[in-house]
């Protein structure tokens, strides 16, 4: 089975980490993050959801329930052991080093992030890939049909008819192959 790191920009969408969250649920591939990613994530989604007028008891009640189910859901996707191996990375942004230290650590087969030029392949590990979201979806596609659609309608259904299966309709993509191929 693939681990894949799952960077911050690819968790910030809600329907591309509720998509991404429930592939893994279903067994396609088993997710990892760390606790700095977390932090990101919990930074990016509060600033969002402020600016989108929650308040601020809405925004901490719908962080404590996200990452609850995530820790429920996944109770072995969050690494540690990363934080030594920070200063022996380079990348072009040195913010982001602490991404691949946790690849390491977690002994990933990838990173999954839509900022492939902050991750060069000759700046990784050999043993760890990165890939685009769309990329990496298109793959667990390919090895993992059923799972992947069944996990992708089960989304598609949570949403409201007027939003319905927007994944499915290739909107908010993350550019490159572009999600909208999941409906095959």
């Amino acid at each position: 089975m693939t681990t894949a790191l799952l960077d911050t920009c690819v968790l910030v969408p809600s329907r591309a980490r509720d998509v991404l969250l429930e592939i893994a649920s279903a067994g396609a591939y088993r997710p990892l993050w760390s606790t700095e990613i977390l932090a990101e994530l919990d930074r990016t989604l509060r600033g969002l959801l402020a600016k989108r007028g929650a308040s601020g008891e809405e925004i901490d009640a719908y962080l404590t329930r996200l990452f609850r189910q995530m820790r429920i859901t996944f109770p072995d996707a969050l690494v540690t052991g990363w934080e030594e191996l920070v200063s022996t990375i380079y990348l072009p942004d040195p913010d982001d080093r602490h991404v691949v230290a946790a690849a390491r650590a977690g002994r990933a087969d990838v990173i999954v992030t839509d900022n492939l030029a902050d991750f060069p392949p000759a700046a990784l590990p050999a043993s760890i890939a990165r890939q685009s979201l769309d990329g990496f979806l298109l793959d667990l596609l390919d090895l993992h049909p059923g799972q992947v659609v069944t996990a992708v309608r089960a989304i598609a259904v949570g949403f409201p008819p007027e939003r319905g299966g927007i994944l499915l309709k290739g909107e908010e993509s993350s550019g490159g192959r572009d999600t909208q191929e999941v409906r095959r």
